[in-house]
């Protein structure tokens, strides 16, 4: 069937951009239909930091009768871009019917438009800006996913495959049950409770959960640990930015609970933090997008009734200085004592974790975590004469890279 792309730039282009998935997922029980606004706030610069230093355009896919048969974005983060081996793009926001040549024409204007403006690579399905929503293509454990992770069609895989797009690295989800059928509390081994208990003793240590009053100073805390943890990673790592941060916690504050957000510290050094949010997604399903007066109201009530049963686990780091000593550990067993006061709370979702973190899987396993979901961040090749390498292979030549200088 024949198809064109139609560049979003009017109400009815971006209208129709929100309306699509909304059709194609309708009998759908697992899909969760994001806030249309929050969608939105990615391509405005006012609210999207990356977008401040990049550049991004979206597509709807319409046959030849006029009707929305995919969507599309590509976008540009100069900072991000930089900080690859060659310049990267990303694409994201894909959906579409289940026709590989509708398909593969939204690819090829993702990626004709990053080739047109210097990339040589493309991730998808990615967002603009941090990693810690929108961010992979479900392979693995079609279920509802837990807020910001995605969900999609179980055919995209092949889509993407077929393109050409490569596995650049795997995204696991963890599951651990905090209660049982009694409503018990249930958590790690005794062997984890008792290093828990003796870290969180030591002299130096103090331990706090993150508070609006003082968010700045945690903001600040969470950007020092995060860029000392991951800066070992990669010689070519991307700060993170404390504007997103700051507008995380502003977009998140409606629904997070302070109480499961914990930071670490070693005579007043920020080491450790690892944060959890409610699953907004089991009252966003009621919402269908959209947060008008009437949904503002059920928003308030779905929250005050404790709807949000299931939390996620978004981010964490420890300062290498403090890894392998248990830290993490009592970081958990504060949370424990919150379970144990917040009764709500029955299950947590640990993620996501990459597969070239085998260290952080191993403590979920250890917690007694399963994995329960895959995501994958592919990358296309745009110019074929560089080599394609995967992320923790990246990770294994800037090792070598700065062992080679030490030498």
């Amino acid at each position: 069937m024949p198809y064109k792309t139609v560049e979003v730039t009017t109400r009815s282009h971006r209208k129709a951009f929100h309306d699509f998935p909304r059709r194609l997922y309708r009998d759908d029980p697992n899909w969760v239909c994001p806030l249309g606004n929050e969608v939105e706030a990615v391509f405005d610069p006012a609210r999207n930091p990356a977008l401040r230093r990049g550049d991004a355009s979206r597509w709807i896919l319409v046959d030849e009768k006029g009707v929305v048969a995919g969507r599309i974005a590509a976008f540009i983060d100069t900072l991000r871009s930089k900080a690859y081996r060659q310049p990267t793009g990303g694409a994201g926001f894909f959906e579409v019917v289940n026709d590989k040549e509708a398909a593969f024409m939204l690819f090829d204007t993702a990626r004709e438009w990053l080739a047109a403006r210097g990339m040589e690579a493309m991730d998808a399905p990615v967002n603009l800006g941090e990693n810690d929503v929108n961010w992979g293509l479900l392979v693995e454990g079609f279920m509802q996913q837990g807020f910001g992770m995605p969900y999609n069609k179980e055919y995209y895989r092949k889509f993407f495959e077929d393109y050409g797009f490569q596995n650049y690295f795997e995204q696991y989800s963890y599951h651990r049950e905090v209660r049982g059928p009694d409503n018990s509390i249930t958590w790690f081994p005794e062997r984890i409770m008792k290093i828990a208990e003796w870290i969180s003793k030591r002299p130096g240590y103090e331990f706090r959960h993150f508070e609006f009053s003082n968010s700045d100073k945690y903001v600040n805390d969470l950007v020092e640990i995060y860029n000392d943890t991951w800066s070992v990673f990669k010689d070519d790592f991307t700060p993170l930015d404390p504007a997103h941060v700051r507008e995380t916690m502003r977009k998140t504050r409606a629904f997070m609970d302070e109480d499961i957000i914990w930071f670490a510290y070693y005579k007043g050094k920020p080491v450790a933090f690892f944060i959890l949010y409610p699953d907004l997604n089991q009252i966003l399903k009621h919402l269908n997008g959209k947060m008008h007066l009437w949904n503002m109201i059920r928003f308030v009530w779905y929250r005050a009734t404790h709807k949000m049963t299931m939390m996620r686990a978004v981010i964490g780091g420890v300062n290498p200085s403090h890894q392998n000593s248990g830290i993490e550990s009592a970081i958990f067993l504060h949370l424990y004592n919150v379970f144990k006061r917040k009764r709500w709370y029955k299950e947590l979702e640990l993620s996501w974790v990459g597969d070239f973190n085998p260290r952080m899987m191993a403590i979920y396993e250890a917690l007694g975590a399963k994995k329960a979901k895959t995501h994958i961040t592919y990358r296309y090749m745009i110019n074929p004469n560089i080599p394609f390498m995967r992320y923790k292979d990246e990770i294994a030549a800037g090792v070598m890279k700065k062992e080679g200088n030490k030498n």
